[in-house]
């Protein structure tokens, strides 16, 4: 089991906003050394002051994961500078519309930064980890992973290839010292929606948590040892009932949750 203390080194992608902010402020608060990974410069300099401010150590880190060159340089930071003790892979892309009408460099940008960042990332971090014998990886993938999302059909894909890749790798490093946490959370109220486009406005109040929340369930449940966190229970019972829904009728609970939900999409981020 991993246990979070004063000193460690976190790296947190997607941390300028949303759960990645609460991720990065939750583990200053338990005086980990944060680095800041996200394309918006002048949000992440304002949260490295306020971790500042809490008596940690935060670096800025800006890259644009939807650029290899910059997705190389922050994989040559989990792999270099005195090595990183948790990885946390938050940052992700969501453009909504109907999967024949989304322009394809859409979809594209959305596997770039969701699928191949996440996958060289977590590579270049386990990679270092392993050569210490310690470490932890969590990987934020979503709810919609196991179930298909209509107006959402790439982002469902994408999220979906990362839970499976998560829970695949973290039984290979079964006993090897480092663990891997997936977690997949359900409509979290951050700028997720907006920049989106994801019209959530009747999707009821008791679904939603706030990021701060999501945080705190999926770190207790590193240092439980745990491979997977569904933060909420009701979020818990949505999966659990899904597993019983035969895969080929999917496609139509999709229908019937959009009819309900229209043009509802994700809430992590």
């Amino acid at each position: 089991m991993v246990k979070l203390e004063a000193g460690q080194t976190a790296l947190v992608t997607g941390s300028s906003s949303g759960i990645g902010r609460a991720f990065a402020r939750a583990l200053a608060e338990r005086g980990l050394h944060v680095i800041l990974v996200s394309r918006d410069e002048a949000r992440l300099r304002q949260l490295a002051s306020e971790i500042e401010g809490m008596g940690s150590r935060a670096e800025v880190l800006t890259a644009d994961l939807e650029k290899p060159e910059d997705s190389r340089r922050v994989e040559q930071r989990l792999s270099t500078g005195g090595g990183v003790d948790l990885f946390v892979n938050n940052a992700a892309l969501g453009v909504s519309g109907r999967f024949a009408d989304v322009e394809v460099e859409a979809a594209e940008t959305q596997i770039r930064v969701n699928v191949l960042a996440p996958t060289r990332l977590a590579h270049a971090a386990i990679r270092g980890m392993r050569s210490r014998g310690r470490g932890a990886v969590i990987h934020v993938s979503s709810g919609a992973a196991f179930v298909p999302s209509l107006y959402n059909a790439a982002y469902s894909g994408t999220k979906a290839y990362l839970a499976i890749l998560s829970l695949t790798i973290a039984e290979e490093l079964r006993d090897s010292g480092i663990e891997v946490l997936t977690v997949l959370p359900g409509f979290t109220r951050t700028e997720f929606q907006e920049r989106a486009r994801f019209d959530v406005s009747r999707v009821p109040g008791f679904l939603w948590q706030d990021a701060a929340q999501v945080v705190a369930e999926a770190l207790a449940a590193l240092e439980a040892g745990r491979q997977l966190c569904v933060p909420g229970f009701h979020n818990k019972v949505a999966i659990a009932l899904n597993h019983l829904v035969p895969y080929s009728l999917m496609g139509r609970l999709a229908g019937v949750l959009a009819r309900l939900t229209p043009r509802s999409g994700p809430g992590e981020g």
